[in-house]
């Protein structure tokens, strides 16, 4: 293998002269970023809200995440209640404290820049001085109510961000964005013919190896170098495993280096700048003007004062300006245009600049709807994969990892199972052909990748899905055993009364599927019954099946196309007729009628195929 790791810089820089680092965005506890403003939420509704600096209340915030479900700490399970938990509350107030979401303090507790304390932002309360209270941007994060808003929050954030900075001093290299650099080199990168990605290989050993003192148009030619030898191999993922092995030296610091990578991917996606391609990230189409116009801005030069300030307010973006937000608002009409939904074209001139950015806003929303459109119909062609992906879940951890039809491995992020889990239920019903729009049948957020950014939110079914002859809601949890009813008996008929009831004087018929990796009896015997009480007194009958998710697995399989949405409704009839038995009896009778529909349509599939 050819010698990667010396770049052919522009100034013929010698070892001694190149940046020796390892950077890193975040950190690999805090692996999914859109998790920070949950944390945010729970750190700004506690007494630990500018009480952040002590070993307890390290623990003790630590504490909190893992009760509001936001990472799940299995030390804080065990039942003598002793377990300490602060390093994990660290790593988090770390996380928020790196992108300037909160205000970081030293060991002494003391503010980094005293007189940062005077900075008035319209909006917003002056700081109070005291350790970790939240920013500016960091509240911006909190009130985000959509993942364009949190993208937004993330972007200033990492257009302040600075490697190093004034909070970061273990960098041998000037101070340069992480995220301009990267978009220079996917930028650069196509403007020498290659594909501008940046794949899991190249980031690790090359990309966050480096900086800008080592020269983009160098370090582009590293890239190719390197992607010409792995051309040149037989066997591609031995290549990417010898190269890294090679370069870290031993198997423990080449996965810290590949860690880095996929931290470094995620916060990077983070700001809707890129997206997932190839094992790797690219630049969002419909985001290369925007990508453009924040690398010819450069890096800039300002001092520790300047750069706290920009790091707690978040950055100007060039959608603050009205010149370069038409030249947003027209590439984006354009694209719109070569979608065959032209918008009616506006009066660009007269437009004032929160007008362009609704504009903005609108056009980037449908641009998005039509690419969910065009995902949600490639599901079909996708079914082994789905199937494979919920099987992960099957287990007690969920966790594994499979291989995708595509060649790709996929793996559950830890911690976001229940979120995964609604998520590939989804693409199990637009597989079999879910007939209103995508964007309208779940309650959760998906990023420019089509991947959940967190779970469905409270007050509304997970999913829902309108047919012409019925209505179906489906809520999933992994919650087992007797906590099981307590946790979704309640929410879960709720959810279905508020449906059932919007629809109480049409033809159609409500029914919710519940599914779950086992339904405990005492969640049968709850849904079983099936009926609710609405404010009058009046009594709402609720069609509630609980399936187990192997159950569903093996009604997703069967055949080339799963059931019909008549077929469905059918066993749902069945199942529903059964009711009347003990819930342990009930639970094997749904199990059978599965099973007989199962046999059913694989006979009705052997004679289609044999007519054929």
């Amino acid at each position: 293998m050819p010698d990667i790791s010396t770049p052919i810089n522009e100034k013929s820089a010698t070892d001694s002269e190149r940046c020796k680092i390892q950077w890193c965005i975040g950190n690999t506890t805090v692996r999914s970023p859109y998790r920070l403003q949950e944390a945010l939420q729970v750190l700004a509704d506690s007494y630990l809200h500018g009480n952040l600096s002590s070993s307890e209340n390290e623990n003790a915030f630590a504490r909190l995440l893992h009760e509001k479900g936001i990472v799940n700490v299995e030390r804080l399970n065990r039942d003598d209640g002793n377990e300490e938990a602060g390093d994990l509350g660290r790593k988090w107030r770390s996380a928020m404290a790196q992108l300037g979401f909160v205000v970081r303090h030293n060991k002494s507790g003391q503010k980094f820049m005293p007189g940062m304390l005077d900075i008035d932002v319209p909006g917003f309360p002056m700081f109070k001085g005291n350790p970790y209270e939240i920013t500016p941007n960091g509240h911006r994060l909190i009130r985000a109510q959509t993942v364009a808003g949190m993208q937004e929050a993330f972007l200033r954030a990492l257009l302040a961000y600075r490697i190093p900075s004034l909070l970061e001093k273990n960098y041998d290299c000037r101070p340069f964005s992480p995220l301009r650099f990267v978009t220079e080199l996917l930028l650069e990168l196509e403007n020498n013919g290659q594909e501008a990605v940046i794949n899991g290989s190249e980031m690790a050993l090359i990309v966050q190896q480096r900086s800008r003192d080592n020269g983009i148009n160098a370090l582009v030619s590293e890239i190719i170098r390197f992607r010409e030898a792995r051309d040149a191999a037989p066997r591609k993922k031995i290549f990417d495993r010898d190269a890294l092995l090679e370069a870290a030296g031993d198997k423990t610091r080449a996965q810290t280096w590949k860690d880095y990578a996929d931290t470094n991917f995620r916060y990077l996606k983070a700001t809707g700048l890129f997206q997932n391609k190839s094992r790797g990230i690219s630049l969002v189409p419909e985001k290369e003007t925007l990508a453009h116009i924040i690398t010819a801005d450069g890096d800039g030069d300002y001092d520790d004062f300047t750069y706290i300030a920009r790091l707690w307010k978040g950055a100007v973006l060039p959608t603050d300006d009205k010149v370069q937000t038409v030249s947003i608002v027209r590439d984006l009409y354009q694209r719109l245009t070569e979608q065959g939904e032209p918008p009616e074209p506006p009066e660009w001139n007269r437009l004032n600049l929160d007008e362009l950015n609704q504009l903005r806003y609108l056009w980037e929303d449908r641009l998005m709807q039509l690419k969910e459109i065009q995902y949600a119909r490639a599901q079909v062609g996708l079914r082994q994969d789905i199937a494979a992906i919920m099987k992960l879940l099957t287990g007690p951890r969920a966790s594994g990892t499979v291989q995708l039809t595509g060649g790709d491995s996929f793996s559950i992020p830890s911690g976001e199972a229940p979120a995964y889990f609604e998520w590939v239920i989804w693409r199990a019903f637009l597989a079999m052909g879910g007939q209103n729009p995508p964007w309208k049948s779940r309650n959760f957020h998906i990023d420019q990748d089509f991947l959940p950014v967190s779970h469905a939110g409270s007050g509304k079914p997970d999913l829902k899905f309108d047919f012409d002859e019925y209505v179906l809601v489906v809520e999933v949890t992994l919650t087992l055993s007797s906590r099981q009813e307590a946790a979704e008996g309640e929410p879960v008929r709720r959810h279905v009364a508020q449906i059932a009831e919007l629809y109480e004087n049409s033809d159609k018929r409500v029914y919710c599927l519940f599914i779950a990796p086992r339904i405990d009896s005492n969640t049968a015997e709850t849904f079983k019954n099936g009926n609710w009480y609405k404010s009058d007194d009046s009594r709402l009958p609720l069609h509630i099946v609980p399936v187990s998710l192997e159950d569903f697995i093996r009604l997703f399989e069967v055949g080339r196309d799963g059931p019909s949405h008549a077929e469905l409704m059918k066993l749902l009839i069945i199942c529903r007729s059964l009711c009347n038995s003990d819930a342990p009896q009930w639970k094997a009778q749904i199990n059978q009628e599965i099973s007989r529909t199962i046999s059913r349509l694989k006979r009705q599939d052997i004679s289609q195929n044999s007519e054929i």
